[in-house]
């Protein structure tokens, strides 16, 4: 593994995706059932893009599962679901929450999103919420997803916006403020957004490395983190109608192979 992708997979094990904010629990069970209501309790627009009872019957793969809360959601639905993630302690407390619901383990498995241990045309759909832009080499993690949904698959995959109001005042914070107001917003983000290079993108980007897909749409969504405004404060809810949704920090990315 090169020393770029070990770095993110070090902060990954050293802060799950989700863990964050969450107050350890003696109780393991209790500590990810917090997780997962916190999650949705931020994000609940997940359940209208991921549409989990959908895919009841079907086989689906989450490529970067974190501690397994949207995985459950889609076994819980009857899907046939796998997942996979890079970060070894992701996987382990994924691997337990699947089996406090009775699960079997073994549907999560250590992997990188640009080597998908799977054979081709496979999945009959492919989820990601807010993953792939972590992975160094992006672009070949989204062909991994072309290569392994089956024709007529689809895909659902969040990754963060480049002209969204948290990249914005992520600008400001660590570019203007910082007296070096030619610092691009793509090298602010990598350097001080969660995992070391983070990637950003826009949506005639998405459009573009998405084209072998059909019907691709990509829609941004404002969320909490647009007002956010200190370590789990957030502006009043209200506040949010007045920002357009195209200020959004997270973009969505549906298709059809």
């Amino acid at each position: 593994m090169n020393p770029e992708k070990q770095s993110v997979r070090d902060f990954w094990n050293a802060a799950p995706c989700g863990t964050t904010g969450v107050q350890e629990q003696e109780d393991l069970r209790v500590f990810l059932q917090e997780i997962e209501r916190q999650r949705y309790e931020l994000e609940p627009f997940i359940a209208q893009f991921a549409d989990f009872a959908r895919w009841k019957g079907d086989r689906t793969l989450e490529v970067g599962c974190g501690t397994g809360t949207d995985l459950l959601q889609f076994l819980r639905a009857g899907a046939k679901a796998q997942a996979i993630d890079l970060s070894s302690r992701s996987a382990e407390l994924a691997r337990e929450r699947l089996r406090f619901e009775g699960f079997e383990s073994n549907r999560v498995i250590l992997s990188d999103a640009e080597h998908l241990p799977f054979p081709d045309n496979c999945f009959d759909l492919v989820y990601s919420w807010g993953v792939l832009h972590h992975t160094p080499d992006t672009v070949r993690a989204f062909e991994e997803v072309h290569r392994v949904v089956r024709p007529g698959g689809e895909i659902c995959i969040m990754l963060y916006h480049k002209w969204s109001l948290l990249s914005l005042l992520f600008y400001m914070r660590f570019g203007l403020l910082k007296g070096r107001p030619f610092r691009s917003i793509d090298e602010v983000m990598a350097a001080h957004q969660e995992s070391p290079g983070t990637k950003v993108y826009t949506r005639p980007q998405l459009e573009a490395l998405f084209s072998r897909f059909q019907n691709v749409r990509v829609q941004p969504i404002l969320t909490p983190y647009d007002v956010q405004y200190g370590r789990d404060r957030f502006l009043p809810v209200w506040i949010r109608r007045f920002i357009p949704d195209s200020l959004g920090y997270f973009l969505v990315v549906q298709g059809r192979k």
